[in-house]
């Protein structure tokens, strides 16, 4: 029998050292409780400890490559927000805001309409200490401040921005056997952790229609901790009004397949290695958002790639301003836009997914 460790024991192991421990006591664990493990960890987890984002980090996000991602979103959310008829207060809140890169472009653009920075009420939902110290440098004269849940919010609408939030967010798996559905989990194999399948079958009737029929071997990723959030935000959106958008890599209908990843020092990793040293993540299934998003009263937009989104808010002419006023930065002006947009690139492989309030016609969608 393993001697259960005393807290203070647990905080001198390694996160690695603590998630074998864990395994070796209570048996194997699900993908989603290792992702948690691995990223928010309370001392130890990928997004407490580490810097994620950048050269010197594992991966750059849009906002990173180009100042004009962000720009064209403050534009939307202008766009939104008139169509509210400008509301004398709300709150603009972003999921997961990195660095603050994205945000500050934002509202660098979005302050200029007049009303917009009065009525507004930054919050941040965050929960890595380097990255909201980061945060605070960028925005602070826009007085944020930081949730912790999704359970108060100040009066007026709400508007929502998640680049690259749902797909760090806890998933579960599950392949079919011949008796049903088994959990894919993490246990030890000759004392290194390795991928199995729990032995206690999940009948095939409980499972989405949408799998119905799937062959075996075929796995299935559900992220139940999205649909909660969304959930929350939701109803939130449906009292108050607003809308949300979210630009993640995934799908627009429920597909199978293992998505899981691993990213360190910008190139993939094997996810089992590094525990809380890499950025481990997932697509996102959007028609599954969608299905929660219109089960809260909220209407949503067709599907959108990044590429044809930013298209239609008008990147090709912001990047031709910006070269004309910078022709020393033409070329790398260039190289972002085609980086954002081209379908070898960003463009198709990102999809943007908005859920707002009935009535608003947000900018950026196909009709």
């Amino acid at each position: 029998m393993i001697e259960k460790p005393t807290q203070t024991k647990l905080d001198s192991l390694t996160l690695e050292q603590q998630i074998d421990l864990q395994i070796a006591t209570s048996g194997p664990i699900s993908v989603a409780t290792y992702m948690g493990l691995c990223l928010t960890h309370p001392s130890k987890g990928y997004y407490r400890a580490a810097e994620p984002l950048g050269a010197k980090g594992d991966f750059v996000t849009a906002p990173e490559i180009s100042q004009m991602f962000g720009e064209l979103i403050g534009f939307w959310l202008v766009n939104l927000w008139q169509q509210m008829d400008e509301p004398k207060a709300f709150t603009l809140l972003e999921l997961g805001p990195g660095r603050g890169t994205l945000m500050a472009d934002i509202l660098r653009v979005a302050c200029r309409a007049p009303g917009f920075r009065d009525g507004l009420n930054l919050r941040l939902f965050e929960t890595s200490p380097v990255l909201m110290a980061e945060q605070k440098a960028r925005l602070e004269v826009y007085d944020p401040k930081w949730l912790q849940d999704f359970e108060t919010f100040d009066d007026g609408p709400v508007l929502i921005i998640a680049n690259e939030f749902f797909d760090a967010l806890p998933i579960r798996q599950f392949v079919r056997k011949e008796k049903g559905w088994h959990e894919r989990q993490i246990g030890l194999k000759d004392g290194k952790r390795a991928f199995g399948l729990s032995p206690t079958p999940i009948p095939p009737a409980s499972m989405p229609d949408a799998v119905a029929n799937a062959a075996p071997d075929t796995m299935l990723e559900v992220c139940f901790a999205a649909a909660e959030v969304l959930t929350r935000l939701g109803k939130v959106i449906g009292q108050q009004g607003g809308a949300l958008l979210a630009i993640d890599y995934g799908y627009g209908t429920t597909q199978t397949g293992d998505t899981l990843q691993g990213v360190r020092r910008h190139a993939f990793a094997d996810v089992l290695e590094a525990p809380g040293e890499t950025d481990i993540s997932a697509h996102v299934d959007f028609g599954a958002l969608g299905n929660v998003a219109r089960a809260a009263g909220l209407a949503t937009q067709p599907l959108a790639t990044q590429g044809d989104f930013l298209t239609r808010l008008g990147i090709g002419e912001r990047a031709a301003a910006l070269s004309g006023a910078n022709p020393a930065s033409a070329n790398d002006i260039r190289t972002a836009h085609e980086r954002l947009v081209g379908p070898d690139q960003m463009g198709t492989l990102f999809k943007v997914f908005c859920a707002h309030s009935p009535g608003l016609q947000p900018p950026g969608f196909a009709a």
